[in-house]
């Protein structure tokens, strides 16, 4: 069946897009450093300003991924996380008042079941997917799963990507286009690309589409700047970096509101 209304994601993002600027996404994996603290730390992103939340889920083997986000799924994944308990805290994460979508490497959910994960994410409130390595091209079977239970399809692009594999991306993709600012794997960096503009530039050409970037923002400043140019600002590694440098889970969960509050207010500067 088709889908008969906007999920919950394509309306917080034509709200935010009426209010004159960009929407936040904040990523966080599910199960890092615990299952708990993880909907906690969600929770703390949201209190602090978040829009959106990204539901990593820890993959054994993430090859696009820095070292910050590779070592919070190692702890996650010892720590004995399923996919189940990615479910879970969607759930948690809608209930906070985000949006959320999970962001997944293809081969954990072709080992659970494409129809049943998009069934099970449905179920849990859940948006949408980012699949960093599946394109539309080969995701034909993942796009009628999704379309069947109103799940957004999110494909990325990047700086390399040809005109015609834009096109192609944009016309598939469903919630936002996922636009990644640099080159090479994810992590923090002291300045965002000087890419990610025109090839925001180039997907304007072909779609009117949300264009979300992502990849290397990790302050206020850094989001205002890419909030000129797209219409939702993705922050990662940074918010990561907060779990993973504190001295204990509350210096942690205030780390990561007072960096929301900071993004937040980053996207709302006028220029």
């Amino acid at each position: 069946m088709s889908v008969l209304r906007p999920s919950a994601l394509t309306q917080r993002l034509a709200e935010i897009r009426a209010e004159g600027r960009a929407a936040l996404i904040g990523y966080l994996p599910a199960g890092f450093p615990t299952l708990d603290t993880s909907i906690r730390a969600i929770e703390a992103m949201v209190e602090g300003g978040v829009d959106i939340v990204e539901v990593g889920m820890p993959y054994s083997d993430p090859v696009m991924d820095g070292p910050t986000i590779q070592a919070a799924a190692e702890r996650a994944l010892a720590g004995g996380i399923r996919t189940t308990d990615v479910f879970d805290v969607v759930r948690a994460s809608v209930k906070a008042g985000a949006p959320t979508v999970i962001m997944s490497y293809w081969n954990p959910v072709e080992r659970f079941g494409v129809d049943r994960f998009a069934a099970s994410l449905a179920e849990a409130g859940g948006s949408g997917l980012i699949t960093p390595d599946l394109i539309p091209d080969e995701a034909g079977e993942w796009i009628a799963a999704a379309e069947a239970h109103g799940i957004d399809q999110i494909f990325l692009v990047a700086p390399s990507s040809t005109d015609a594999r834009l096109s192609m991306t944009a016309e598939a993709a469903s919630g936002f286009i996922y636009a990644t600012a640099v080159m090479g794997v994810t992590g923090q960096r002291e300045q965002t690309s000087s890419l990610a503009p025109e090839l925001v530039a180039r997907l304007r050409k072909v779609t009117d589409k949300p264009i979300g970037v992502g990849l290397g923002v990790s302050n206020g400043n850094q989001a205002a700047e890419v909030a000129k140019f797209a219409d939702a600002v993705i922050v990662g590694s940074a918010l990561v970096r907060c779990l993973l440098d504190a001295r204990d889970e509350a210096a942690g969960l205030d780390a990561i509101r007072e960096l929301a509050q900071d993004l937040r207010a980053g996207v709302e500067k006028k220029c």
